[in-house]
């Protein structure tokens, strides 16, 4: 820090009590200066030979035949005036970056300028902001910082925008020229004591020892800084989002209650909104999604405009597919709604997905290298904004208040290429059956037609059919799903051992279950219509050959238990009552199971029921 002596004679000023001050002088005091509640009892001559405003006071007051002279509007009050004083006196004084603004400002006040005397005190003021605090990156900080208690007069008279400036300039410099003391923890390093040097050579700052500094700054002066920095046109936009993170880190409290407090609220608001507009210019780079997505939540519980939202949520869409289901928990606005802003993060997905789609419309025009490579990026990040909704449904499906028509929108915003696998989504929707027991049939059967029983993973698949919760359409799809997914794994064993050779093309043997998959929901009643046949042939061979196994117990190895048995006993045990002419068993989405003929070698499934008198059972 940077300090500047004036005069030479001791210092003589004493105090009487909080409001007297006076000069210890043989000589007794002809004048009375009142600044603020504080009294100055002073020699005239010492006075009025430096400052032509006490000289305009002093004769007034003799015209109105008075000692007395009031001064209410003195910038820096008492203490600045005290200093003003002591030159005036050629007494000791010490000028620092704490209170040369003050005396700057004061001395502008009283007109202590070269008219009067040669040297006097605005000169030597001038001297030392230009030659020493200006070429200091902490005393420019510090006298920035004190600027803000004399406006307008520290604004008239060019300090903050010097300051600004020379701060400004300095973030621009080398890294590899600066030198920096260590004097403060940082998070690329530590204390003085814990760095190690090798000899002779300078410790490094790294490229942002400057941002740490900045944030001492109030959130008005700190904007000015920020925007004469970025206007410099040296510094990188990830650099600048670093220091906006760091200020905002040191400024906006951690808890939700002391980010609303009455007191802080417009404060916060303020500096959510500079931060916002400080972001560098290119959307996608420069801020993390993470500290966007916070920006954001912020800006909402604190009440921000809408031109703030609208520029953070084009910003997020940018790199959504780099966010977490943590960072998109935002409160919600309305409590019709719910907890959780699904309508915004609908928004962000919608936002994101348009810009995804324009990009892969105009990806195929060059087949360079460079193409390609966006062009995988994009298809990754799809995949991750995919794998991203799915998780943030199974977290928001708790909500009692979120309604089936948000949480289907927010489904199927995401295309269906970013949903190679619908476990997450299955999951999701068994989350909110579970917590939303109370709706409908139409409701149930809406929400569980998202899910894609043909993009079920084995252990998902298992999971639905021991699912009470699901439809007994849905459970009856799994487990024909399952049968078939178990019949080609079989069927492509034996192909690779070479028990079977395989006559089809190529192109036909990929994804044998794929094919295997009926399309339509009356190929998959034919289809099951034909098991329950096989199953009553089956049995009757069984039965002459006095064997218990069932075909149900042989269906593609696959381990049928509690709610899968029951299943199946509906579709097949309708054997006996098709041959004495009672009626099918009741199943939910699928036909009754069809009489069958008395000759095994003959089995011939009878047409389906009109479709008025099936009959429909949701579990």
């Amino acid at each position: 820090m940077k300090f500047m002596k004036l005069g030479s004679k001791p210092d003589a000023f004493q105090s009487d009590g909080a409001d007297v001050r006076y000069v210890v002088s043989d000589l007794a005091t002809d004048v009375v200066v009142h600044v603020g509640q504080v009294k100055f009892y002073l020699h005239k001559f010492p006075l009025l030979s430096k400052s032509s405003k006490l000289q305009r006071l002093v004769l007034k007051a003799a015209e109105e035949v008075t000692d007395e002279v009031r001064i209410d509007d003195l910038p820096g009050g008492a203490k600045s005036f005290e200093i003003c004083a002591k030159f005036c006196y050629g007494m000791v004084v010490t000028l620092s970056p704490h209170n040369v603004v003050a005396a700057r400002c004061a001395a502008e006040y009283l007109e202590m300028t070269e008219d009067m005397e040669k040297g006097n005190l605005i000169f030597k003021i001038e001297v030392f902001i230009n030659s020493s605090i200006l070429r200091s990156w902490k005393d420019s900080i510090i006298v920035l910082q004190s600027t803000k208690a004399l406006l307008p007069w520290s604004e008239e008279l060019k300090v903050v925008g010097r300051c600004i400036d020379a701060i400004a300039s300095k973030t621009s410099v080398d890294p590899a020229n600066v030198t920096w003391s260590y004097s403060h923890n940082s998070k690329k390093g530590g204390t003085c004591a814990e760095i190690v040097e090798s000899a002779g050579k300078p410790s490094i700052a790294p490229k942002d020892w400057w941002v740490e500094d900045l944030c001492e700054l109030d959130v008005d002066l700190y904007k000015r800084v920020m925007v004469a920095v970025k206007s410099k046109g040296r510094m990188s936009p990830e650099l600048i989002g670093e220091a906006l993170k760091a200020y905002a880190v040191r400024w906006l409290p951690d808890s939700y209650d002391a980010l609303v407090a009455e007191d802080y609220m417009r404060r916060n608001q303020c500096l959510v909104e500079t931060i916002i507009w400080l972001l560098p210019s290119d959307k996608s780079s420069g801020c993390s999604c993470r500290f966007l997505l916070k920006l954001l939540k912020v800006a909402i519980l604190v009440g921000g405009g809408e031109h703030v939202k609208e520029e953070l949520i084009r910003r997020i869409s940018f790199q959504l597919h780099k966010a977490t289901v943590k960072d998109l928990l935002l409160p919600s606005t309305s409590p019709n709604d719910g907890t959780y802003d699904v309508r915004l993060v609908h928004n962000l997905v919608q936002r994101f997905v348009a810009r995804t789609a324009l990009s892969h419309n105009g990806g195929f025009i060059e087949k360079s290298d460079e193409k390609m490579i966006e062009l995988n990026f994009e298809q990754e990040s799809t995949l991750s904004v995919g794998e991203l909704v799915d998780g943030y449904l199974s977290e928001v499906a708790s909500d009692q208040d979120l309604s089936l028509s948000m949480f289907v929108e927010l489904a199927t915003a995401v295309p269906e290429v970013a949903r190679p696998v619908h476990d997450n989504l299955y999951y999701a929707v068994d989350a909110y059956l579970k917590e939303h027991p109370d709706i409908n049939k139409s409701e149930k059967k809406k929400i569980c037609s998202l899910v894609d029983v043909k993009k079920l993973s084995t252990d998902a698949s298992m999971h639905a059919t021991q699912n009470d919760r699901l439809p007994l359409r849905l459970v009856v799809q799994v487990l024909f799903f399952q049968q078939l997914r178990a019949g080609s794994s079989k069927e492509l064993a034996l192909i690779d051992n070479g028990e079977q050779a395989c006559t089809r093309p190529m192109e036909d043997q990929c994804d044998p279950c794929e094919r295997r998959i009926p399309k339509h929901p009356n190929s998959l009643n034919k289809q099951v219509t034909s098991l329950s046949a096989r199953e009553s042939q089956h049995h009757r061979i069984s039965e002459h050959r006095g064997g218990r196994n069932s075909f149900k117990d042989q269906i593609g190895g696959i381990l049928l238990q509690s709610r899968s048995r029951r299943i199946f006993d509906k579709l097949w045990s309708s054997k006996g009552q098709g041959e004495h002419g009672g009626k099918g068993s009741e199943t939910s989405g699928s036909s009754q199971s069809p009489p069958l003929s008395a000759k095994p070698a003959e089995v011939k499934p009878s047409p389906l029921p009109p479709l008025r008198n099936r009959r429909y059972s949701v579990s």
